[in-house]
């Protein structure tokens, strides 16, 4: 098999013609591209997968948020790259391409929703949505050093959508500015939110030992220079809870869908799988519902604990990555150990299906650095009222270590 190299943000099978929305609404004048997961009326989709593309027909309608969408006024440009079957973080699709990350040319621009994060930070376009399972929109927001959320689970309209992991699977959105970030979500948002102003915001522990000391640096420092705009940070812990433990748990119950979800495609069709993504194929075929289960019990917990630490009005400040967007040219194994440390950070939200908004701080070392707010269940437009306040930052910080 080849691997592309192709650097474009958008599917080979991509849309003739841009769809255009209805002549007003709130996002009336905006471009938005789309994940290759989401159906759009007339055309195929491939969730990274040629031959799931060519398994399926046609979409006979447009997916509920796509709807949503054109119904607000935007204009649908294209369908955008994704990791196959959305089963990676880095952003690399064997059969596509990986899509520049117009920031850092010479870094992966994250995944899984690649092509969206790349497509907004390039300018090809005014918003872009994606999904969430295990940090596949935070991740490429922080990479290519754009505005990214993954909202509260079950608030993003998944109709017409492709699932992966349904436990963790969370809808969200990416923009070059906070304000078009914000436009979107009463487009988007599903149900009542719990709309309340930010009282207390808190660093974990666990968290300072996840991230490398000049990425925890320039989180420091942004928040240090937001003293301002939201509270004071202060220190709180898991209480005694390790991060290790909910992420691999995270991993197993994940795997195990994943398995449920495209066990039975991968069996019968045997498609040829990018790689990485085949040996995660190969592990996810041989957990037991046991597994499964006993993983479930850490899980509940986690979730106990993640609420515990967020009542209304509380938000909990953290790296989005753990580290600067590995470089094109990595090993497998540096991937994989980037993989390990970031799922760390990013299976907070993922497990209790908090929102999680991304917030580009600025450049280290030529390369973009993010902070990220978790809030409340239902906090969402409060997160998003928070990325427009602390927007002047955005930017701001520019860090060289030797």
């Amino acid at each position: 098999m080849t691997h592309h190299v192709s650097q474009a943000a958008f599917v080979p099978h991509d849309i003739d013609e841009a769809v255009v929305g209805s002549s007003t609404g709130p996002l009336s004048g905006l471009t938005v591209a789309v994940k290759d997961m989401f159906d759009i009326a007339g055309s195929r989709t491939s969730g990274g997968s040629p031959a799931w593309r060519d398994a399926h027909p046609p979409a006979g309608e447009h997916a509920g948020a796509v709807r949503s969408l054109l119904d607000a006024g935007a204009t649908i440009i294209g369908k955008t790259v994704c990791d196959e079957f959305f089963y990676s973080i880095t952003g690399s699709n064997a059969h596509f391409g990986t899509p520049i990350n117009p920031r850092s040319p010479d870094r992966i621009p994250g995944g899984s929703s690649s092509g969206s994060a790349s497509a907004t930070a390039s300018g090809a376009c005014d918003l872009a949505i994606g999904s969430d399972t295990g940090g596949s929109v935070r991740i490429p927001a922080a990479h290519c050093g754009i505005y990214g959320i993954r909202t509260t689970k079950d608030r993003f309209d998944f109709t017409g959508a492709m699932t992966m992991a349904p436990s963790f699977d969370a809808g969200g959105w990416f923009a070059s500015s906070a304000g078009v970030l914000r436009q979107a979500g009463p487009v988007l948002l599903r149900g009542p939110g719990q709309l309340a102003q930010v009282r207390a915001v808190l660093v974990l522990d666990e968290v300072r030992e996840a991230a490398t000391d000049p990425v925890t640096r320039v989180v420091t420092d942004a928040l240090r220079a937001t003293s301002s705009l939201m509270p004071a940070a202060s220190r709180a812990n898991l209480a005694g809870a390790h991060l290790d433990d909910w992420r691999e748990a995270m991993r197993v119950v994940q795997a195990h869908e994943v398995w449920e979800t495209f066990g039975e495609f991968v069996t019968s069709r045997q498609p040829t799988l990018g790689p990485g993504i085949r040996e995660r194929m190969l592990l996810a075929s041989g957990i037991s519902d046991h597994d499964a289960a006993e993983a479930r019990s850490v899980l509940r917990e986690a979730t106990h604990r993640m609420e515990s630490l967020t009542p209304v009005g509380t938000v909990i400040a953290l790296p989005t990555t753990p580290d600067l967007a590995p470089l094109l040219d990595s090993t497998a194994q540096e991937l994989e150990s980037y993989r390990v440390n970031a799922m760390r950070l990013v299976c907070m939200a993922s497990i209790s299906g908090l929102p999680q908004v991304s917030l580009p701080l600025g450049m280290l070392n030529g390369a973009p650095v993010s902070l990220s707010l978790i809030g409340w269940r239902g906090g969402d437009e409060a997160l998003l009222d928070l990325a427009v306040a602390l927007s002047p930052l955005a930017g701001s910080i520019i860090h060289t270590t030797a």
